[in-house]
């Protein structure tokens, strides 16, 4: 018998569980930032209250760009002690390893140092930038 060319497609459409994909959940992805958040909360908001960045909030004086990004800059600092030596081996910070995931590539591969560079980057760097950063970020 001829095969009708018009007929549709015959094929499995099975549709896979995100776990199945070995992909994160938004949820264990939150949990794991939430948790890097708070091993450097402790360290970056008494730097911020001991060098004056607490001063004007309450006046509604913004901080200087210049203190902005110097704190922005130890801030980065300090992450990287306390995650980069277990990011560059590992793929993974703190939060991500209690939360058992890591960063990996496309192609599921260990993460490079310049692709973590590349991800962090972007992350640390667009809120930087005055009036549109903290918006470009947020999107």
């Amino acid at each position: 018998m001829e095969k009708n060319i018009y007929s549709s497609p015959e094929s499995d459409l099975e549709i896979g569980d995100a776990e199945d994909s070995g992909l994160a959940s938004r949820w264990s992805r939150v949990w794991a930032s939430l948790i890097d958040a708070l091993t450097i909360i402790p360290i970056t908001i008494p730097l911020m209250y001991f060098s004056g960045g607490f001063d004007g909030i309450l006046d509604g004086v913004q901080p200087s760009l210049s203190y902005t990004l110097s704190i922005a800059l130890i801030g980065t600092v300090i992450f990287l002690v306390i995650h980069g030596k277990i990011m560059v081996r590992d793929g993974q910070t703190w939060g991500k390893k209690a939360q058992n995931i890591k960063i990996v590539t496309i192609d599921d591969e260990h993460a490079s140092l310049s692709v973590l560079a590349k991800r962090y980057g972007f992350y640390w760097c667009i809120p930087q930038i005055p009036f549109v950063g903290q918006l470009i970020n947020m999107v």
